[in-house]
């Protein structure tokens, strides 16, 4: 191993899209060989651009203003294209489907191999190992255009892993995924950093999961590297850090924990009685954490309204595979219904085929009122030169002028300031809350919405879920497939679970959840609360007591 094989150094570098503002201020940052560094920030903070200098995509392939340098595996971007590279950085883009080559997965793989020169057999034992590592040998002859979102980006992960990198850099390459498949990949990167020494950088927003596995965390604002230390430190502070770091703020657990294993165990050091408390309303910490349980039953879900619409003994065929079987839902005015699944179970299909864009083979579609959707995908929808333009055009096609609900609906989903901006100009995350908003502005009063937070930061997903509880709240009701299990317990009233195109769980979130492996990490430290918020609700619930005469 050469001196600089596998570093990472941004020497003054700095960038500006054409015709846009800087992106990443003058950085200078060193990665050392063999680091595993999580790189976190909000939508359109400047960690993307970051991230796509290593191989030079910026500024090769984007344009722009780039100033100073970036080495990587000791190869400057200013002399090196991505191509010249490709043998050093691996890169999976934040939209896999972009990723894609040839039609057909192994072949895809195969590519990046083609292009170094490698020889046959190199080839083929190459593919073979990253199809085993990602778990996706049985997709090996499927065309990409066929798989789902998360199969797409296991793939994409395979073909970026191909050429056996010093570099691997991942731009959230678990956002489309399910729990299991999400934590495959993740405990892969880590074997690849323990085993190979492989530099892994990697931009998520899954925390939860990211965090425990990383040497090192960056966070990106505005363009700049702010916050640079152990993951634990950094992310503590922020808002989109795990649900049981922000529970251990909560309850006075010092330090704050990082992962339900480290929550558990701050629980049995520091358990908390809501029962008994201090002069100013404070739970003391004498007893059991038990008794947080008794101490304010949870939320009731409130009683649906009026049928809108439901699918009746649906079967959707693709080929000769089913790929819904007899499946059976209603949706009710005051619902939010989150669909969970492993990727390819049938989520995309269920919403598709009940907003009227996919064709039942058998059974029936029944909408007693407009559905609006929102697909995985929000570049599908976006054509027009502004944000405010991409929502105004819905009303413009459904013949309204309504100038004050298109500004509600940027005021809604933070997009304020973003309203002169193209769309095709914003982040992934920033494109999906433009593509929710210009849906939603139609007054649909059943939304469906598919991965609704993929890419999107903690304030812009509060701001989505806030969102959903105004629309339900209203007399809307909102159908959402997600992998995000957190999301699903803050703002669902029901949960529909599909495995293999069925319907294998469903009803009331807190009973579905409670059942699930992957629950809500709250439920795994303090059942049967789901939220943080369940959790302050309870606390105060006690200080008032606690107040009483």
């Amino acid at each position: 191993m050469t001196a600089n094989e596998g570093t990472i150094d941004w020497r003054a570098a700095t960038f500006a899209y054409p015709d846009g503002p800087t992106a990443l201020a003058p950085t200078d940052l060193h990665v050392s060989a063999g680091e595993l560094v999580l790189v976190v920030g909000g939508s359109g903070s400047g960690k993307s651009t970051l991230l796509r200098t290593v191989n030079g995509l910026v500024p090769h392939s984007s344009g722009g203003r780039f100033g100073g340098d970036v080495v990587s595996g000791g190869r400057s971007i200013t002399t090196n294209r991505p191509r010249d590279l490709a043998d050093v950085v691996g890169f999976v883009h934040q939209t896999p489907e972009a990723q894609f080559v040839v039609d057909n997965v192994e072949h895809d793989i195969a590519f990046v191999l083609e292009n170094l020169g490698a020889d046959a057999t190199t080839m083929r034992r190459r593919v073979e190992e990253v199809l085993d590592a990602l778990a996706v040998a049985h997709l090996r002859d499927r065309s990409p255009a066929t798989l789902s979102g998360g199969e797409r980006q296991r793939c994409a992960i395979a073909g970026a892993l191909a050429s056996g990198p010093q570099i691997l850099v991942l731009d959230e390459p678990t956002s489309m995924l399910d729990p299991q498949g999400a934590d495959d990949v993740l405990a892969a990167l880590r074997r690849l950093n323990d085993d190979l020494g492989t530099t892994i950088l990697v931009a998520e927003h899954r925390l939860e999961r990211a965090g425990p596995l990383a040497d090192r965390a960056l966070v990106v604002d505005g363009g700049q590297v702010v916050d640079d230390g152990l993951p634990a430190a950094v992310l503590a502070g922020l808002a989109g850090a795990p649900p049981v770091t922000h529970l251990g703020h909560l309850l006075g657990w010092s330090p704050a924990p990082l992962t339900v294993r480290d929550a558990r165990a701050a629980a049995r050091r520091q358990p908390i009685d809501l029962a008994a408390t201090d002069g100013s309303g404070t739970p003391a910490v004498v007893a059991a954490v038990g008794a947080v349980a008794t101490a304010a039953a949870p939320a009731a879900v409130p009683t649906p309204g009026d049928l809108l619409a439901a699918l009746r003994t649906v079967t959707v065929l693709r080929g000769s595979r089913s790929v819904l079987r007899a499946v059976d839902l209603e949706v009710h005015a005051g619902e939010v219904i989150a669909v969970l699944g492993r990727n390819g179970a049938g989520k995309t299909t269920l919403l598709r085929t009940l907003a009227g864009l996919q064709a039942p083979g058998k059974g029936t579609v029944e909408a007693r009122v407009p559905v609006a959707c929102v697909p995985q995908e929000p570049d599908s929808l976006l054509f027009a030169d502004t944000v405010r333009a991409e929502v105004s055009s819905t009303l413009r096609l459904l013949g309204r002028q309504d100038p004050e609900a298109v500004d509600r609906w940027l005021a809604a989903l933070d997009l304020e300031a973003l309203a002169d901006r193209h769309p095709r100009s914003l982040s992934v995350g920033q494109r999906q809350r433009v593509a929710i908003a210009a849906v939603a502005v139609g007054g649909a009063p059943v939304l469906v919405l598919d991965e609704p937070t993929r890419g999107i930061d903690a304030a812009s997903r509060a701001a989505l879920e806030h969102v959903l509880a105004e629309h339900r709240a209203t007399g809307g009701a909102v159908v959402l497939a997600t992998h995000d299990v957190e999301l699903a317990a803050r703002a669902a009233t029901r949960v529909v679970v599909l495995g293999d195109g069925e319907v294998v769980a469903s009803g009331p979130a807190r009973e579905v959840l409670a059942d699930s492996l992957f629950a809500p990490q709250v439920l795994r430290v303090l059942p049967p609360y789901l939220t943080v918020d369940e959790v302050r609700a309870a606390l105060a619930a006690a200080s008032v007591r606690g107040a009483r005469p």
